[in-house]
C-alpha cells in the first residue's frame, strides 16, 4: 500500500506483521494499538518526540550489572506494581507480593543468624534482629526455602552505590531447615532515595514528585513446590510510608520495629544494648 495516511497508518502496520497467533502477536499489536493511541492523542511535536527518544536511549546507557534504570522507570511510573497487582490476584492467604527494585545482586550462602551489616554501618547503625517462619498457606513450616535478603544501610544506600561499603553488604541467603525458621542479624534500615541522577531523576523532578523509599528489607524466597515470594518488610512510623516513590507499600507488610533495652538479651546477639526486633512470618502458595 502507498497511500499511507494518518488515519490508516495504524492498520497498516498492523497488517505488516507476520506472526502467529499467540501471546507474541497479542503483545505487539496491543503495543502499536496503544503507541499509536497515545501519539495521536498527545499530537508530540517532532522535536518532542525526539526528546522521548534521548530519554529512553539515555535511560539505557544508565544500566549496568549492578544498575537497572529501566526497571527504576518502570518502578516509578507504577507499572512494575500494576504488573505485580495483576500477576497476584488471587493470593488465598499467601503472603503479599511488592516490587523487585533495581537492586537485587546474587547474595553469598550464610549460616542461620548471621550478621549481613559488615561495613561501616554495623558500628554506627541500630542493630536489629529479624526473624520469622517460612511455610505454605496452611501454616505447615517449609523445610530448604532459601531466603534471599537485601536493604539499604542506615544513611539511605546501598552496597552497589557506596565505596565505603564492602563489594556485598546488607545481602544474604539463609536456608530453612525443618522448622522453616529463619533469623538474621542487621541493622535498622533507613528511608533513602531512589537514584536520581539519571533520565527518572529528571522525570521525577518534571512530574513534582519526590524520590524517596521508606525503609525496607527486600525478601526473596523460593521453596519446591511453592510459588516464588518477592517481598519487603516496612518499618511501621516510617515518614515515606504514605508516599512511598515506586508505589510498594501494603498495610500487611508494615511491621513495628520493637526496641529491646536488655543489655542480657543484646548480648546474645553480640550487640550492645538497646537493639531492635521485628518478627514476620512468609506463607507461600504450592504450584498447581
Amino acid at each position: 500500500m502507498r497511500n499511507i495516511t494518518e488515519d490508516n497508518l495504524t492498520q497498516v502496520v498492523l497488517d505488516r506483521t507476520d506472526i502467529p497467533d499467540g501471546r507474541t502477536k497479542d503483545f505487539i499489536d496491543k503495543l502499536i494499538t496503544h503507541v499509536h493511541a497515545f501519539v495521536r492523542d498527545f499530537e508530540p511535536t517532532e522535536e518532542e518526540w525526539f526528546k522521548a527518544i534521548d530519554f529512553l536511549t539515555r535511560t539505557g546507557h544508565m544500566c549496568t550489572g549492578t544498575r537497572q534504570e529501566f526497571i527504576l522507570l518502570s518502578d516509578v511510573l507504577g507499572v512494575s506494581m500494576l504488573v505485580d497487582a495483576i500477576n497476584h490476584r488471587n493470593m488465598d492467604g499467601a503472603t503479599e507480593t511488592t516490587v523487585t527494585g533495581p537492586f537485587h545482586t546474587d547474595a553469598p550462602p550464610m549460616e542461620m543468624g548471621a550478621m549481613i551489616a559488615t561495613g561501616p554501618e554495623a558500628e554506627r547503625g541500630e542493630p536489629s534482629v529479624v526473624r520469622g517462619r517460612i511455610t505454605d498457606i496452611d501454616g505447615n513450616p517449609i523445610k530448604g526455602a532459601t531466603v534471599d535478603v537485601w536493604q539499604s544501610d542506615d544513611i539511605g544506600y546501598y552496597d552497589t552505590q557506596d565505596v565505603n561499603q564492602p563489594e556485598i553488604n546488607l545481602r544474604g541467603l539463609f536456608t530453612t531447615g525443618e522448622d522453616g525458621e529463619y533469623w538474621f542479624r542487621t541493622i535498622k534500615p533507613l528511608y533513602y532515595p531512589v537514584p536520581t541522577d539519571g533520565p527518572v531523576g529528571e522525570l521525577l523532578k518534571a512530574a513534582g514528585r519526590h524520590p524517596m523509599r521508606p525503609a525496607h528489607i527486600h525478601f526473596w524466597i523460593k521453596a519446591d513446590g511453592h510459588e516464588q515470594l518477592i517481598t519487603h518488610i516496612f518499618v511501621e512510623g516510617d515518614e515515606y510510608i504514605e508516599s512511598d516513590a515506586v508505589f510498594g507499600v501494603k498495610d500487611s507488610l508494615v511491621m513495628d520495629f520493637i526496641p529491646n533495652d536488655s543489655q542480657e538479651e543484646a548480648a546474645k546477639y553480640d550487640f550492645e544494648a538497646p537493639f531492635y526486633e521485628v518478627e514476620y512470618n512468609f506463607a507461600l502458595k504450592k504450584t498447581e
